[in-house]
């Protein structure tokens, strides 16, 4: 709340260099503010009594805005790349599965290693485990499990996160 949308009685009042001037009349904090070119601007309205600020609040918002926009800038949004292998895989097409869950890795995406039963394949649900394995074993070094593998309907799925 800015200038007259403040409904107190007396405000604690905080001047434009940061001064404490102690307990005010609202008509007297805004006169106050106006005389600066400034505006009144409660930044505790919880408090016993509200905590108010002199300030410029077109450039405290514009400050504020820009720095919203740098953090965002700088953070980092995780994907989860997902890598299916299939129970009957050759070992070059399991090597280059293995290579991209490697690349996904160092990228810093979680990576969801996947291995899909067809049919009767389901009853050998053993061999997937073995693969899943194989690939927990051959990127230990860069890779934690965030998820042991597991059988889920047709399919058993397992998540590696990037090491921090």
């Amino acid at each position: 709340m800015i200038n007259d949308e403040i409904r107190a009685k007396e405000v604690r009042l905080v001047g434009a260099e940061g001064e404490q001037i102690g307990i005010t009349p609202i008509r007297e904090a805004l006169q106050m503010a106006a005389d600066l070119n400034l505006d009144l601007v409660n930044v505790a309205p919880q408090a016993k009594p509200p905590v108010c600020r002199i300030m410029d609040y077109g450039k405290f918002r514009y400050e504020q805005q820009k720095k919203e926009k740098e953090a965002r800038k700088n953070q980092k949004i995780v994907d989860i790349k997902e890598v299916w292998f299939r129970s009957n895989i050759e070992e070059h097409d399991y090597q280059t599965k293995l290579r991209n869950v490697v690349k996904f890795l160092k990228d810093g995406d979680k990576v969801k290693c996947s291995v899909r039963f067809r049919g009767r394949e389901i009853a050998h649900a053993d061999i997937g485990q073995k693969i899943l394995e194989r690939v927990k074993v051959e990127v230990a070094e860069i890779s934690s499990i965030e998820r042991q593998p597991k059988l889920e309907g047709r399919s058993m799925i397992m998540i590696l996160a990037p090491k921090a």
